[in-house]
């Protein structure tokens, strides 16, 4: 029975009838609540980010240029113009790779260490730490504009202040940051770990304080040294945010534009233009997209190799 009745007339549910109300098979309704909540992302999803990528391949396919009428398909032809040695593309293309790499392979290692170890003396309590912490994340709210601008100035050659005080302390101090190799790199490398250690840091950070203090109690217990401690409980508790900060930062460093765009205009010559900063020319600049298109693809694939490995790399083992 659904319901009973008492000795005065009135009718009272009883168990069973809640039992009936609850055990009902959800309603259409109920299964389309969650695409319903999902339908903002995935329409924001699709528009920005799936869209482009189709498109992106299509262009990719043809001699596109958008001031022209005719855009006539030519298959893999701009794929194979980049693979192709002595072709108009495949110098530039292939130097702004170059350019890429020593960027990546000069910038990731220092980005990962310094802000380990900045992360580690934040985690202490000191008298000034919070002071400590907004110093080293405050250059990270800049825009690479007013970075890159800020350090032109700089490290100018003749009026700026890193070759003045390099001079004062009896260093040599007519160092062309901006216009020379491999000066170049080195100012494009320390200006970048300058700005955006911190957000590194901070990740870290978050990542040490998960750790749990029973494991260093432990480790001192059974005589383990700082080192140790280092090597035992705090690498082990970091990988997966050493994961996941070698990945972004290996993303962030392969798509580098706006330090080499404003800092040293791709130069001297086209040494420090990298992949993305020749993708912007070759597309917005010589309006030939489809060649800019593949070339986005070619370092689309590279960058999906980098991220097997970085996985691979991280991966847990067993044992």
């Amino acid at each position: 029975m659904a319901a009973s009745a008492t000795p005065t007339g009135e009718e009272v549910q009883t168990p069973a009838a809640y039992e009936g109300t609850t055990s009902r098979r959800p309603t259409t309704h109920g299964r389309l609540t969650p695409w319903l909540f999902l339908a903002p992302y995935l329409t924001l999803f699709t528009v920005f980010v799936i869209a482009p990528i189709v498109y992106g391949a299509w262009i990719s396919l043809h001699r596109y240029d958008y001031t022209l009428p005719g855009k006539p398909f030519v298959g893999l032809d701009n794929y194979l113009t980049l693979l192709r040695p002595g072709s108009i593309t495949f110098d530039i293309f292939w130097d702004s790779m170059q350019a890429t790499v020593i960027f990546t392979v000069t910038s990731v290692p220092l980005l990962l260490v310094i802000p380990l170890l900045v992360a580690l003396v934040m985690n202490r309590s000191f008298p000034g730490r919070n002071v400590f912490r907004a110093v080293f994340f405050a250059p990270y709210v800049l825009g690479v504009a007013v970075v890159a601008v800020l350090w032109r100035y700089l490290l100018d050659r003749n009026i700026g202040l890193v070759n003045y005080y390099l001079d004062a302390i009896g260093l040599p101090g007519d160092i062309a940051w901006t216009t020379s190799v491999p000066a170049a790199w080195v100012a494009l490398v320390g200006v970048t770990v300058w700005w955006t250690l911190g957000f590194n840091a901070v990740i870290y950070l978050a990542g040490l304080q998960d750790i749990p203090r029973e494991l260093y109690e432990s480790a001192r217990v059974d005589g383990a040294n700082g080192w140790q401690q280092f090597r035992h409980v705090t690498l082990p508790g970091l990988r997966p945010v050493l994961s996941f900060v070698t990945m972004v930062t290996i993303i962030a460093s392969v798509n580098m534009f706006g330090q080499s765009y404003l800092m040293t205009e791709g130069g001297p010559g086209r040494a420090t233009r990298t992949a993305i900063y020749q993708i912007a020319e070759t597309g917005l600049r010589n309006y030939q997209m489809g060649s800019a298109s593949a070339m986005s693809y070619v370092l689309t694939v590279f960058l999906m190799l980098l991220s097997l490995g970085v996985f691979w790399l991280f991966r847990e083992r067993k044992g």
